[in-house]
């Protein structure tokens, strides 16, 4: 068996590596793909296959899918581009007979109207086209979304958003890596679709007293008209494109667009998911 892992350079991807390792997948059962291969060169001291892949480059695609019996393709983080990047994919699964390709989509996407869920939602439907065995493996966001940016939280005393009293159903990098993980070494995994996401959803203003309580510091949460809130997003250095994601993405959450009710999450990993709290906590003390 060949499990090949798209975006190994990345931080999802590698902790898919890590997961299967920690699982007792032979090393040499494991293809980890991504375009800087320099940041996992100590994958391959350990045994695992490490392969140049560029989306970009379909050459590149398929020496790296070569004897590909089943593949992880994480979506591309090239917003506008990433359609044609997973076609080059699933095209070298095509031509190698793979027997699933397992692909992190995004919550709720066949009903999603957030602009981050186009180019999603067309994968999805290339993969249905394709021929190739399926599975969709839908995350919502990542905690990491909100933990990475405490310092500045902390700093200007607010968090900032156009969520209203939107929930989301975050969840830990890791606990998404474990899922991915499973459904790869499962049986009969082809046609199924999976809404991953954390057990207990919440709201922006329910992160922000969680912040207050893990700081000993009151934070309150701001909530902004979306273009008042992409243009602070600007004023502070996000390019402007990304800022408008972010509050049409924020916009989402206010219609319930990121909310899972699942359970799936949980039950792929064997145990409650990450809650908020405990990542606020963890990061609050990082500090």
């Amino acid at each position: 068996m060949s499990l090949v892992i798209t975006g190994a350079t990345g931080q999802l991807g590698r902790q898919v590596v890590e997961t299967l390792l920690e699982r007792n997948v032979p090393p040499q059962e494991i293809v980890a793909a991504g375009r800087a291969v320099d940041k996992i060169a100590d994958l391959a001291q350990r045994g695992v296959h490490v392969r140049k892949m560029d989306y970009t480059d379909a050459a590149s695609v398929g020496k790296a899918m070569k004897g590909a019996s089943k593949v992880l393709l994480i979506s591309g983080s090239e917003v506008g581009q990433r359609v044609e990047q997973h076609r080059s994919v699933i095209e070298a699964a095509q031509r190698e007979g793979s027997q699933l390709v397992a692909y992190t989509s995004i919550a709720n996407a066949d009903g999603s109207g957030m602009k981050l869920a186009v180019e999603h939602q067309a994968t999805e439907t290339l993969l249905e086209q394709s021929g190739v065995p399926f599975v969709l493996l839908r995350n919502s966001w990542y905690l990491e979304n909100y933990t990475d940016q405490l310092p500045g939280v902390l700093a200007q005393g607010a968090l900032v958003g156009s969520a209203g009293n939107g929930r989301v159903s975050a969840a830990s990098r890791a606990d998404y890596a474990q899922a991915a993980a499973a459904v790869l070494l499962a049986d009969d995994q082809a046609g199924r679709i999976y809404e991953l996401g954390g057990d207990k959803p919440f709201t922006m203003a329910e992160l922000a007293a969680e912040i207050s309580a893990a700081a000993g510091k009151h934070i309150s949460y701001q909530d902004l008209p979306p273009r008042e809130y992409a243009a602070m997003l600007v004023r502070v250095g996000v390019p402007e494109g990304g800022a408008e994601i972010l509050a049409d993405s924020d916009l989402g959450i206010a219609r319930g667009d990121l909310l899972v009710n699942s359970g799936d999450l949980s039950r792929l990993i064997g145990r409650p998911a990450t809650s908020m709290a405990e990542a606020v906590r963890s990061a609050v003390a990082a500090i």
